[in-house]
């Protein structure tokens, strides 16, 4: 089973930047669309960025058009995503995993379990 390992979050201030990275365990990673999801406190886990597996095709919510970058190195099995103009509404804790963009942006993730996430703090 593929493990998903998310690190590179942080307390920051609104405005700042961040960049998020998650590294895959499978070997077959660089045939997956993979995407980041992320949960704020009393919220239902959502939707952030995708990227398709040749890297050739973004996908971002609205909510973070324009500011978020998401990008991958299959030589690396790792997918990243640069955080800019950080708000306080983007607080959460962020998940990546492999992701079915046939719904997008009603984006779902494919694989049932996920990883220990890592939290995102932005103070205002």
């Amino acid at each position: 089973q593929v493990q998903l390992v998310e690190s590179g979050g942080g307390l920051v201030q609104a405005g700042g930047s961040l960049r998020l990275s998650c590294a895959a365990s499978d070997i077959t990673f660089s045939n997956y669309n993979m995407g980041w999801f992320r949960q704020a406190p009393g919220k239902e886990r959502e939707f952030v960025a995708a990227i398709a597996w040749t890297g050739g095709s973004t996908y971002y919510a609205d909510s973070v058009k324009g500011r978020f970058i998401i990008s991958r190195d299959n030589a690396k099995n790792t997918v990243y995503l640069q955080m800019n103009s950080l708000k306080s509404e983007d607080t959460a804790v962020y998940y990546c995993n492999r992701v079915d963009l046939s719904n997008y942006p009603q984006t779902k993730a494919v694989f049932g379990s996920w990883g220990q996430g890592t939290q995102v703090t932005v103070s205002s």
